[in-house]
């Protein structure tokens, strides 16, 4: 731990770039306009000193630290950093010693936790005492949800800013920035870099800008001199100097149940396009096959439903299928359910039904059955009038009879059938039904 300025004074020649290439300003911090535009709550915080601790959350390399380290310089504060992966207690403490020696001259202390949701609940309350008395400010830098990953009385006590992926015109920027500093940067090189060689590595980054620096670093360092003395970055050299695309997806956190939702939003509005590159998205980062397919299997029934029977069978189907073939062909039985899924019509009147009538039954008077319609195949059950009066549908023309299956007086209508696919001859068959229960028992119009 030590002092900090926000600045990359001091690092060693062979830091990384993206290290180096640290912002010392906020005019200087490039991305997160939403939180750090003009007139912009944090940045008028910041701008005014008026920031209390603070939790910024986000993917790798969108700012996190180089904010903190900003937030510092501006306001004028010692700058220590704790790791959530490797601080204890005692580090937390040795950190308080020093701020108040600090507050004690009149000074003041920022201390920064890089992944503080890795700190367990124990050295998170540690923190709770001098947050409140102000002895330290706080930003603590996570990956992760913090209302899911850090305790609650502190999140209580933080401001939550969300920082997004950095767009590929910001990644751009700071590499061409990076190439023109002759200070902290690689402008000392003699370095000319393609146009389409640096939007392939923002691309590829996925708004990490350490992850774009130092590709570019790379490229930079191993690419020989041309005849003209020049070092050119070409589009093929910068596909060298990347690693293969690696997704930011945690299988249980935000990035699981964020993709899964936005998948089965795209199957539920109808866009096969959206829901296979989700379904790609998820596949490509690992995501467990049993987890997809049992999202299908229940979106079968509750969105598509009755406007396509056949929906459930063709899910299950594929559940099966997956689990019998796997990887990498069971790919293609997934993407077969989806098309399927996305372009069939949607009902969920099934789903609406069932709620409607479970909210009866956990709020109101639970309904005895009715007499002719109970059990009557035992020793004795029609000397209690069981069964007695039932009329078998079968022995009716098409299969049905007017009769209730409800207490008289306690009708109920929870299902209304949709005239979507499938489910608009249910309409008609059900609508024929009820006219002949109508007809039979008119008072029965005044309790549906």
């Amino acid at each position: 731990m030590g002092p900090g300025t926000g600045e990359s004074g001091g690092l060693p020649a062979d830091a990384p770039l993206a290290a180096r290439m640290r912002p010392s300003s906020l005019d200087e911090y490039v991305g997160q306009v939403h939180l750090l535009g003009p007139g912009k709550l944090l940045r008028r915080a910041i701008e005014a000193d008026r920031l209390s601790s603070v939790i910024l959350y986000g993917p790798p390399g969108t700012g996190k630290t180089s904010l903190a380290r900003v937030v510092a310089s501006h306001t004028q504060s010692r700058f220590l950093e704790l790791s959530g992966v490797e601080g204890s207690v005692a580090d937390i403490r040795k950190a308080i010693g020093i701020a108040a020696i600090e507050a004690a001259k009149g000074g003041r202390t920022l201390l920064f936790i890089d992944e503080i949701h890795r700190f367990n609940k124990a050295q998170q309350d540690a923190l709770l005492p001098d947050v409140e008395r102000g002895t330290i400010r706080l930003i603590g830098a996570t990956t992760q949800n913090p209302f899911f990953s850090i305790n609650s009385p502190l999140v209580s006590r933080s401001q939550i800013f969300q920082l997004q992926p950095l767009g590929t015109p910001d990644l751009v920027f700071l590499q061409f920035r990076a190439i023109a500093d002759q200070e902290r940067g690689l402008g000392k090189l003699p370095i000319d870099l393609d146009a389409d060689a640096a939007v392939h590595l923002a691309t590829i980054s996925d708004g990490d800008a350490r992850k774009c620096l130092n590709a570019l670093e790379i490229a930079a360092r191993t690419t020989p001199y041309d005849e003209h003395g020049r070092i050119r970055i070409t589009l093929e050299i910068a596909g060298e100097s990347i690693q293969r695309k690696a997704l930011v997806y945690d299988g249980t956190g935000d990035d699981h149940y964020d993709t899964a939702s936005a998948f089965i939003k795209s199957l539920r509005g109808g866009d096969p396009d959206a829901a296979l590159y989700w379904l790609a998205k998820m596949l490509h980062a690992g995501e467990e096959l049993r987890f997809i397919t049992r999202r299908l299997v229940i979106f079968a029934s509750e969105d598509v439903g009755l406007a396509d029977p056949l929906a459930l069978s063709l899910a299950v189907a594929a559940q099966q299928a997956v689990e019998f073939v796997g990887l990498p062909e069971a790919r293609i039985t997934l993407a077969h359910a989806v098309v399927y899924l996305a372009t069939a019509p949607k009902s969920n009147s099934a789903c609406v039904a069932l709620g409607y009538a479970q909210k009866d039954v956990e709020s109101g008077r639970t309904l005895p059955v009715p007499a002719h319609l109970r059990d009557s195949h035992y020793k004795g059950a029609k000397s209690m009038g069981h069964g007695i009066g039932y009329q078998y549908p079968h022995d009716h023309e098409k299969g049905y009879v007017p009769q209730a299956y409800l207490p008289e007086g306690e009708g109920r209508r929870y299902y209304t059938a949709n005239r979507h696919g499938a489910e608009a001859r249910i309409a008609d068959r059900l609508e024929a039904w009820r006219k002949q229960f109508h007809d039979a028992d008119p008072s029965a119009a005044d309790r549906s």
